[in-house]
């Protein structure tokens, strides 16, 4: 097996992490979201189950990123309720979510370019910091204590995604691939209870796809998971349930297997794909399509 699939194991850690399945609920019910007099979404519902790979896809412009900017805090809706672990989240913002046990990637990597890539990952481990803002401003020993716990976590993350060495690297000088890795650490070092994934193999290779998915699957036996993403093949094969949105509406929702099979999917992804084969194949059998001459 490649890197991002490697399972966790014993990383030398005096505080090592603790699996424990999920539990909390992630439910998005009714959701509008309006630009002016353009709507992007038109009351569409969803529900992450604990331990549950949820897949949000649909063709270009379908308001898949719109969705997911609604679960991270990024888009408020205009109407529509989001209920998190039974409470329901009201003018919810992004400074919030690792608070609330939600960690989130970007569709790019989204790192700090002046830091190293173990501090880029100690950046998402700040919600187990325990000293304060001026502990670490007079550099009280309790706050270099906490540094070295949250360096010593950033390190674990990166062992299990196998990036340690590049820990002392500077973000730009690492392959589209390893950044990616290292933003995905960053999010899981925040030890989340929901990972928000917003097209995570986009630039990968296809067996680094591959490795991904493994590495999603073993995830959610520890957090649930939100993914959009384009790549179907690994939609379909991590997904326990997919949403499917066209225009800004919620067309289709199930296993891969009922939304495979389901023929508004197929019309919102290839349009009028169907009726031209038939099309075609009618053509071919009458006189203007023996290709005479």
């Amino acid at each position: 097996m490649g890197p991002l699939a490697q399972p966790p194991g014993t990383t030398g850690s005096s505080t090592p992490r603790q699996d424990r399945p999920p539990t909390s609920r992630l439910e998005m019910t009714g959701i509008s979201v309006a630009f002016g007099g353009v709507r992007a979404l038109t009351d569409v519902s969803l529900t992450v189950e604990p331990g549950q790979v949820h897949g949000l896809i649909g063709p270009n412009g379908a308001g898949k990123t719109t969705m997911f900017n609604v679960a991270c805090g990024l888009v408020r809706p205009t109407e529509g309720r989001i209920t998190w672990r039974g409470q329901e989240l009201r003018r919810l913002r992004p400074a919030q979510l690792s608070g609330l046990g939600i960690a989130r990637t970007l569709q790019g990597v989204g790192l700090f370019p002046g830091l190293t890539v173990l501090e880029n990952v100690m950046v998402g481990a700040h919600r187990h910091a325990r000293a304060g803002f001026f502990s670490a401003l007079f550099a009280i020993p309790t706050a270099d204590r906490d540094e070295a716990r949250l360096r010593e976590r950033a390190l674990a993350a990166l062992t299990e995604l196998d990036a340690e060495e590049f820990a002392g690297r500077y973000p730009g000088s690492l392959p589209y691939p390893v950044q990616k890795r290292v933003a995905l650490a960053r999010a899981l070092v925040a030890e989340p209870e929901l990972l928000l994934l917003d097209e995570p193999a986009s630039g990968l290779s296809e067996d680094e796809m591959h490795e991904l998915g493994e590495l999603i699957r073993h995830l959610s036996g520890r957090m649930s998971v939100l993914l959009v993403e384009h790549h179907m093949d690994l939609v379909m094969r991590v997904c326990d349930q997919i949403t499917v949105l066209d225009s800004g509406e919620q067309i289709a929702a199930g296993t891969p297997e009922q939304v495979q099979n389901d023929p508004a999917v197929t019309e919102a992804y290839l349009g009028d794909a169907v009726d031209a084969e038939a099309d075609a194949a009618e053509l071919a059998a009458s006189d203007g399509g023996t290709g005479r001459g």
